[in-house]
């Protein structure tokens, strides 16, 4: 049943979800009350991003809604002490596309220029693509000025609920575009994932995917690294991250690269795009790369 459309305003949205819907836009950029899912898809609001589809975010919010029905959609990551210790806290959890119990599951981490979290076009269209496919995918909703520990957190509380949440604990992938690469990358090095959790019994991802941005640190304990980038991004330039999978490969670590012509930053799944399909062959990338 079709709940929104591109007409829907922002508050109509909002009131709908109630407390479940208070992170889904943004909440370092502001949004009127009035104003509708087709007035919120353009660059004024989600700087940076250049591929934004008013029809996308409806099919979203209809998905969530469906879905709220009979499972819930969002899980914070802190508890109520470590909230009242930092109340920040309160601005971060994960929204949940299911696929199939007991399936592995991705974390997708949306960009933003660590300034604000646009997950509404560069992680929810992710993790409900993935989820399609019959894996678990989450959408981190994280602060902006403590990305990473927020990350660790996501993982660890996935990691001792994944019986709860019905995923499976020994096999995952990070995902991220922009500033959320970053995270996925970091994350996604071993050394890095002990060092903010302290958990030796958490495994490393599979496979971190990535999308523009130019991170450029290579290390032996990286994980397998798939990375989809425009020649035309004036923010990230390509041929840094085509240079670090050069070094990745040098150490034996599996990559795999995509350039694609005329594309600029934030092109998100690409749909309409030369890039469009990318996504699948990202997903090819992970089952390659699932460890035993």
């Amino acid at each position: 049943m079709t709940q929104f459309t591109t007409k829907t305003t922002v508050r109509e949205v909002e009131d709908y979800f109630k407390s479940s819907g208070r992170l889904l836009f943004p909440i370092d950029r502001s949004f009127y009350p009035n104003e509708s899912l087709e007035q919120i898809s353009n660059n004024s609001h989600y700087i940076w991003y250049s591929n934004l589809r008013a029809t996308k975010t409806v099919e979203i919010l209809n998905y969530l809604a469906n879905e709220q029905k009979t499972h819930q959609i969002f899980y914070p990551i802190y508890s109520e002490g470590e909230i009242v210790e930092q109340p920040s806290r309160a601005n971060t959890g994960l929204y949940f596309f299911r696929g199939k119990v007991g399936a592995p599951y991705t974390i997708n981490n949306a960009g933003g220029g660590f300034a604000y979290v646009a997950a509404m076009q560069d992680s929810f269209p992710h993790a409900l693509e993935i989820s399609k496919h019959g894996y678990n995918a989450f959408a981190l909703i994280y602060r902006p000025t403590n990305p990473y520990e927020d990350l660790a957190q996501a993982i660890c509380f996935i990691e001792d609920h994944a019986e709860e949440l019905g995923v499976d604990p020994y096999h995952y992938s990070l995902w991220g575009g922009s500033a959320g690469a970053r995270m996925a990358a970091e994350l996604g090095n071993k050394e890095v994932l002990y060092q903010l959790t302290s958990r030796s019994d958490i495994p490393q991802a599979d496979a971190i995917i990535m999308q523009y941005t130019g991170f450029s640190r290579v290390s032996s304990a990286d994980a397998p690294t798939y990375v989809s980038v425009g020649d035309s991004d004036w923010i990230a330039n390509w041929q840094i991250m085509k240079q670090r999978l050069f070094y990745l490969d040098q150490l034996g670590i599996p990559t795999e690269f995509h350039v694609y012509s005329g594309l600029g930053h934030g092109f998100g799944l690409g749909e309409g795009t030369v890039a469009e399909g990318w996504i699948d062959d990202a997903i090819k990338f992970w089952q390659a790369n699932m460890k035993n």
